[in-house]
């Protein structure tokens, strides 16, 4: 077989190194795909988002009522973020949308994200959800291994 026919050899991945090299692709991806699902029709839908948040594997991210994720995440809060490097290391985070209630949380986003402020206006904006997205799974491949590794659940 030639060389360009041989699949891709990662490197290997340790489950000690595995919750690291997650959180790094989450660092240089910046800007995973979230997947819904259209619970009438049970159509999946994917779009990028970009976080106003990150702690850890905890997402948070900025949307407006009047978009059509708002009724899909309300009918079905369950999602998926997937995000993919630059090296086509990915990781998924299978997790559930919650709106997110905490006032001093919404007030530090809110503080941190100029887009947010220069487009909203201010915090209390009626058009403004910041979903939170709880995971109930995590994994990370590294280039094409075929092969996940389930990181542990972070602490709730």
């Amino acid at each position: 077989m030639s060389a360009k026919n041989q699949p891709p050899n990662p490197e290997p991945v340790s489950a000690q190194d595995a919750p690291k090299l997650a959180l790094e692709v989450m660092h240089r991806a910046k800007f995973p795909m979230l997947a819904t699902v259209d619970s009438s029709e049970g159509q999946p839908h994917l779009r990028p988002v970009s976080p106003v948040l990150t702690d850890g594997f905890i997402v948070y991210i900025a949307n407006l009522r009047a978009y059509g994720k708002t009724n899909q995440i309300a009918l079905n809060p369950k999602v998926e973020l997937c995000y993919l490097d630059e090296a086509h290391d990915q990781v998924r985070i299978t997790g559930v949308a919650e709106i997110l209630a905490d006032p001093d949380l919404l007030e530090t986003i809110w503080r941190d994200n100029p887009l947010l402020r220069r487009y909203l206006g201010q915090s209390d904006n009626p058009s403004l959800i910041i979903y939170k997205v709880r995971p109930t799974r995590i994994r990370f491949m590294r280039e094409w291994a075929l092969h996940y590794h389930d990181i542990p659940l972070p602490k709730a």
